[in-house]
């Protein structure tokens, strides 16, 4: 309880990817899509995360509930 109430991550995994989805959330609200380039120099990180999640997808390597979250988004899985 302690260790809730100072925030403690628990699985710093689900975490990092929750941070990424809404990092990609608020970038397709600035700009009407979810195809970050790896190239974007302000958003490099998370066109690397967005390629990430692709490449797990087509090695049917990503969790379900992602694939959903993403397609709630209308990601494009191949662009």
């Amino acid at each position: 309880q302690q260790l809730n109430s100072i925030g403690f991550i628990w699985n710093p995994v689900e975490h990092a990817w929750n941070t990424n989805f809404d990092e990609l959330c608020s970038y397709k609200a600035q700009n009407g899509h979810c195809n970050v380039s790896e190239n974007d120099e302000g958003n490099r990180s998370l066109g690397q995360w967005v390629n990430d999640q692709r490449n797990l997808y087509k090695k049917n390597a990503l969790r379900s509930d992602h694939i959903q979250r993403l397609n709630s988004i209308g990601f494009v899985w191949d662009p």
